[in-house]
């Protein structure tokens, strides 16, 4: 773990590993799917940055999300990801890898 990265590359580098993780513990895994308009990864950092942000609404965040990262998205197509099965199996996959992940990194430090 490196000391000196700022949490935002922390996040980016533990869901990007967990990700991979993810997609190398199944074979052929159903969710895997090729998403141009909001990738995967995106999703997962979108619902992170959702989590923690200060905002009254989806369309608030998303209205933030614009203004602070310039990152577009129509409201369609996030509020439709929010509602779709084969995400739903993603984040099972990503979040069990997740924990995997987490629980190295504390042993790793001596924390039980």
């Amino acid at each position: 773990m490196l000391k000196d990265l700022p949490l935002s590359e922390h996040i980016h580098q533990h869901c990007n590993e967990s990700m991979e993780r993810a997609l190398l513990a199944e074979r052929h895994p159903l969710w895997a799917r090729s998403c141009p308009e909001l990738k995967d990864i995106d999703f997962i950092r979108l619902g992170l940055l959702r989590c923690i942000s200060v905002v009254d609404s989806g369309r608030h965040f998303l209205q933030t999300n614009e203004q602070i990262y310039g990152q577009l998205l129509p409201h369609s197509t996030y509020f439709k990801s929010l509602k779709s099965h084969r995400r739903t199996s993603m984040l099972e996959a990503f979040e069990q890898q997740s924990y995997h992940l987490h629980s190295e990194t504390l042993l790793s430090q001596d924390i039980e």
